[in-house]
């Protein structure tokens, strides 16, 4: 493709969006931000605060994590729109538009794990304790490490991986964390479940290269239509079926990126949320009382399993800190199950005496919330390490069990969902065209085809898709690129080097500037706070 875009397509990115398509967003935005506000209102609306310091730090906070998740719009939904615009299978603004629409429907429909998984990378003391200074420290150092990072990245139009800025962004607050409390026995990172997420993270631009380009080859053997591999001509539309082709494969990028990188910032919230005001947000109110009775009875279940694998001699002083030093260090002792299955004993009693997890007195439930994470990361982390061999039998009780208690503390609210899809909305419709133009015309030599765009879209639409369902964030920007660039080596169409030397530099870079930015703003803010 040439260096600088067609006259035709500059002359579409440089329209203003029409007064139709701003009113319609402008009514969803407002009416987003209406349900936010009274939901959140009507979850607060119950609590007797005395000061309202909880509320401005909530405030400050949710505007802190909602800038991160605006931030991520500039870039990774940019992505999604980037090969239709370039096809002329839909005109730029209607582009985005829809594919605003896609990701939030993407956000609403995520199921948490991703976020969570995110959490898990989080030293556990940090987690236990996060309305303390350490805490709030610890949240505002990675989101704010990661909007600069970000907005830095965008300015100078290089598509950077919003997930490696945050997986970064943990890394340097636990590292900082375990270098300033050395002789206190506080954790650093879970380089174990990290090395997971970084190994997703390096994978997956190789995937997206590699089936990008063998999904282009075997469409030249099967399907014979010329039109498919040509350049757009002018800037009339492709065929019907070829852009309908189109339409759907960035209608299916943006539903997954809504699905994987909407998340990335929902399990800060719920943290913001624990930490500031626990006696709407440490529990789950919505756990139902048939929900509750399984729990129990699924809590009696578990504990005899756990009995089994209980070492006769073990003796635990106190069990949560026999679990959190676990967690903390991944030492197996033979207190270890002696401690698990204390805890879901006092865990499975209190919630029968509460009844419900709504009425848990407020001075209990920031202490029952960590014993339920406490159990629930412990028992993760066991069948993992594989210190005790359960039978299958006993995975299920287990796994049943797990699902119980993390209902109970692993949730997030419909309004944070429509919060983060109205900010990753908004970064879209401000930013996107920086991001666009670097996709869709200085990755390859020769103008982007039907072929090319539909085989990158598919193959980061799968790719994310299926890292969704187990949990694990993915680039957007990574996998779709990367796919680009595989289909112009296949199609033997050029690459240009200097732009895929930039995306090389920021992805090496990421990692490293975030750990650094993260690391240090978390030091900082531990002398204020």
């Amino acid at each position: 493709m040439a260096s600088a875009a067609a006259p035709a397509i500059e002359q579409k990115l440089s329209r203003n969006p029409g007064v139709i398509g701003m009113a319609i967003f402008g009514v969803a935005l407002i009416a987003g931000l209406i349900y936010t506000v009274l939901a959140m209102g009507q979850d607060l609306g119950s609590l007797h605060v005395t000061s309202a310091a909880p509320f401005i730090l909530l405030g400050v906070a949710l505007f802190t994590a909602l800038g991160f998740e605006f931030v991520n719009g500039f870039h990774d939904t940019a992505n999604a729109v980037a090969t239709v615009i370039y096809t002329h299978s839909m005109e730029p603004h209607i582009a985005v538009v829809w594919s605003g629409m896609w990701n939030f429907i993407g956000v609403l429909s995520s199921s948490g794990a991703v976020a969570f998984g995110i959490i898990s990378l989080l030293p556990v003391e940090l987690i236990l304790q996060v309305s303390s200074g350490a805490g709030f420290a610890m949240v505002f150092a990675l989101l704010i490490a990661a909007i600069i990072w970000n907005v830095g990245t965008w300015y100078l139009g290089l598509p950077a991986s919003s997930s490696h800025t945050m997986v970064g962004s943990i890394i340097g607050v636990g590292i900082a964390n375990q270098l300033m409390n050395p002789k206190a026995g506080t954790s650093g990172v879970d380089w174990g479940q990290a090395m997971n997420v970084g190994k997703t993270l390096l994978i997956s631009p190789l995937i997206g290269f590699g089936v990008a380009a063998i999904l282009l080859l075997a469409c030249k053997l099967l399907i014979k239509d010329k039109r498919l591999y040509e350049a757009p001509a002018g800037t009339e539309p492709p065929p019907f079926w070829i852009r309908a082709l189109l339409v759907g494969t960035c209608t299916g990028v943006s539903f997954a990126h809504g699905s994987n990188d909407g998340q990335k910032g929902m399990g800060l919230i719920m943290l913001i949320l624990v930490g500031t005001v626990p006696t709407a947000y440490a529990l789950n109110h919505a756990v139902s009382p048939s929900q509750t009775a399984d729990f129990l009875a699924s809590s009696q279940q578990t504990e005899q399993v756990v009995t089994k694998y209980v070492d006769q001699n073990a003796v635990v002083a106190a069990p949560r800190d026999e679990l959190t030093d676990y967690i903390r260090t991944k030492e197996f002792k033979p207190g270890t199950m002696l401690a698990l299955r204390q805890e879901i004993n006092e865990i499975g009693n209190e919630v029968k005496s509460f009844k419900l997890l709504k009425l848990v007195p407020t001075e209990r439930m920031g202490n029952l919330r960590n014993e339920m994470y406490v159990v629930s990361e412990t028992l993760r982390l066991v069948q993992k390490s594989g210190k005790a061999i359960f039978s299958d039998d006993d995975k299920k009780v287990l796994a049943n069990y797990k699902t119980h208690i993390d209902l109970a503390t692993k949730f997030i609210p419909t309004w944070v969902k429509v919060a983060v899809a109205l900010a990753l909305g908004l970064g879209t419709m401000i930013g996107w065209k920086r991001i666009v133009v670097t996709v869709g015309e200085k990755i390859g030599k020769d103008h982007l085809t039907y072929a090319q765009g539909a085989a990158a879209e598919i193959t980061a639409m799968a790719t994310i898709m299926t890292a969704d369902t187990l949990g694990l964030p993915v680039s957007t920007t990574h996998v779709l690129s990367s796919g680009i660039a595989g289909t112009m080596a296949a199609n033997r169409s050029g690459i240009q080097m200097s732009t895929v030397r930039s995306l090389a530099l920021a992805w090496i870079l990421t990692l490293p500037a975030a750990m650094l930015l993260s690391g240090s703003l978390f030091w900082v803010f531990r002398k204020f706070i």
